[in-house]
């Protein structure tokens, strides 16, 4: 493939490797991303330079992975003696296609899409730009086939043009963004030795993965200089049962489960208000009642867990606020269920009854600590547990409710109660330290490579902090304390087998991470597609331009 890339411009080899990319599968937890890694692999070897050192390419598979999956890793030194390093990273995997109905059947077929969205009259705006010409579609031609292909094309660039690049590039491929993350936490441990064998000092890494616009008519390149965080906090919670016949004199779970949502999901007033950035509420992605058939008994066992966004705040902090909220719900329910008692006493003409409504809020830490002290033994119901589960192919966060809900039952009180603790993924915000000459010098370049691109094209930049969208550049780096990991831990049931995460290797490592994403809409979504103009003639420039400053 490589005598066909030397024969096109940059920008024609970035949409060609683009609708390559884009036309094989590689949905997350398939075979496909294995496939995709070999290819990329593959094409790599062809380049100049890696032709002669094919040392220099290789693939690392992911320790005890399912499916046998693989990070690629480039490795391209400066013909100068240098430590100074810059890492490229993309994503291979992409979601499903669910999403395109009727006509899944062209989610990989770029030309196809194109021609269906060309008369498309319920939205004028994707009938518009299908007609253009400059929008590339199709599953993952955003999110990020796109990305992998500026980087390849930049790659192989400098493999063509080796004395303009003053330092040594690392570039890496990796699977399982738009999941657990297991491409990126494993190649972490590579960075590690390649940064021991070969003396490297990693100057930054540089992911590209999208931006779009954040309101009608919006056209402004949004670049991002660290990654939100993710927290998973999730609630058992645990009720009485009782016969519907006789439903308060028990403790319903769905409707402690339900208050939690009530007022969690979507709150805008537990969101961190952080100047000039964009901050999202936290986002319910399961509630559900565990009983596992039909009967008139009313549910004793609820599972719920929220997505929430984090930023600067403390872990600590987080898990005061989110037990503080689950026991003014719960106090709200005893209050209903007490008055609705009581109501329901009068209109019956029936005697003073002592019922009691109490319920319980904990973390897993407080349980933990409550069951040992009781001479139980916690850490073996915990690795009996994860392994029933795992023998079972369990999910992760279902695993860890299994857990915590054998601990429950492994209490002799077995009282109403609701526990909190954190499943996965964790994903670790970061950003650049305002405080530090390195995170101001990585700063100050960037603005000025952005008012030479802005100066040379027209194109309006905005910096901005966090990447809001989720991504693999939150594990490039660990800049929480260790309270964080403490209380993270001792939350978190059963972490090193249900999400494995080395924080130290991160901290040690500490690379800021720059977001110099490609540019599209609908990411996500079956409109989705890529904006050719800025990302295959404009962006490839600006990372190479960036790429040189800070080496």
């Amino acid at each position: 493939m490589y005598s066909y890339l030397r024969t096109l411009s940059l920008p024609e080899q970035a949409e060609y490797l683009t609708q390559m990319l884009v036309r094989q599968k590689s949905y997350t937890l398939t075979y496909g991303e294995v496939e995709k890694a070999e290819w990329i692999a593959d094409l790599i070897g062809q380049f100049p330079y890696f032709s002669d050192h094919p040392e220099n390419v290789w693939i690392s598979e992911i320790k005890e992975d399912s499916l046998s999956r693989k990070n690629v890793f480039a490795f391209l030194p400066s013909s100068k003696e240098v430590k100074e390093t810059v890492v490229y990273h993309s994503h291979i995997d992409t979601v499903g296609t669910e999403d395109y109905g009727a006509i899944q059947d062209i989610a990989h077929d770029p030309q196809g899409l194109k021609e269906f969205f060309s008369s498309s009259p319920n939205d004028p705006e994707l009938e518009e730009d299908a007609a253009s010409g400059q929008w590339l579609f199709g599953r993952g031609a955003l999110d990020m086939q796109s990305g992998i292909a500026v980087h390849l094309v930049n790659l192989l660039y400098y493999c063509e043009n080796r004395e303009e690049v003053p330092g040594n590039l690392l570039v890496m491929f990796n699977p399982d963004e738009e999941g657990e993350h297991a491409g990126i936490r494993s190649a972490l441990s590579e960075l590690i030795s390649l940064k021991e064998k070969k003396g490297l000092h990693y100057v930054a890494a540089i992911n590209n993965d999208f931006i779009s616009p954040l309101a009608d008519g919006d056209e402004t390149k949004y670049i991002y200089t660290g990654a939100a965080g993710k927290l998973l906090p999730s609630f058992a919670v645990f009720g009485r049962e009782s016969h519907v016949g006789e439903s308060l004199l028990g403790v319903d779970s769905t409707l402690i489960a339900a208050e939690l949502n009530t007022r969690i999901n979507q709150n805008f007033h537990l969101t961190e208000k952080l100047s000039d950035e964009l901050v999202l509420p936290p986002s319910c992605l399961y509630m559900r009642d565990e009983k596992k058939r039909y009967d008139v008994q009313t549910a004793v066992t609820s599972r719920i867990f929220f997505h929430y966004f984090i930023y600067e705040k403390p872990l600590q902090t987080v898990t005061d606020e989110l037990v503080k909220i689950a026991a003014e719900a719960c106090t709200a329910i005893e209050k209903r269920l007490e008055d609705t008692f009581e109501l329901y006493r009068k209109t019956n003409n029936l005697p003073k009854r002592d019922v009691n409504w109490a319920i319980e809020v904990l973390t897993l830490k407080d349980l933990l600590d409550r069951l040992n002290r009781e001479g139980i033994e916690t850490e073996e119901i915990i690795s009996e547990t994860l392994h029933l589960c795992q023998l079972a192919k369990m999910d992760a966060r279902m695993t860890a409710f299994e857990i915590v809900e054998a601990l429950q039952h492994a209490d002799p009180e077995k009282k109403p109660r609701v526990i909190l603790f954190y499943g996965t993924p964790f994903l670790p915000s970061n950003s650049l330290s305002e405080s530090e000459s390195k995170g101001n010098s990585l700063r100050s370049k960037l603005m000025n490579i952005l008012e030479q691109t802005s100066a040379e094209t027209g194109e309006t930049f905005k910096v901005r902090k966090y990447f809001p969208y989720l991504a693999d550049g939150s594990f490039m780096s660990f800049q929480g304390s260790e309270e964080d990991i403490s209380t993270l831990r001792k939350n978190f049931p059963a972490m090193d087998a249900l999400f494995p995460l080395p924080l130290k290797t991160m901290t040690q490592l500490n690379i800021p991470s720059i977001n110099l994403g490609v540019f599209g809409k609908g990411g996500h979504k079956w409109t989705e597609r890529v904006y050719k103009p800025y990302t295959f003639h404009t962006l490839p420039k600006l990372i190479r331009d960036f790429t040189n400053s800070i080496l």
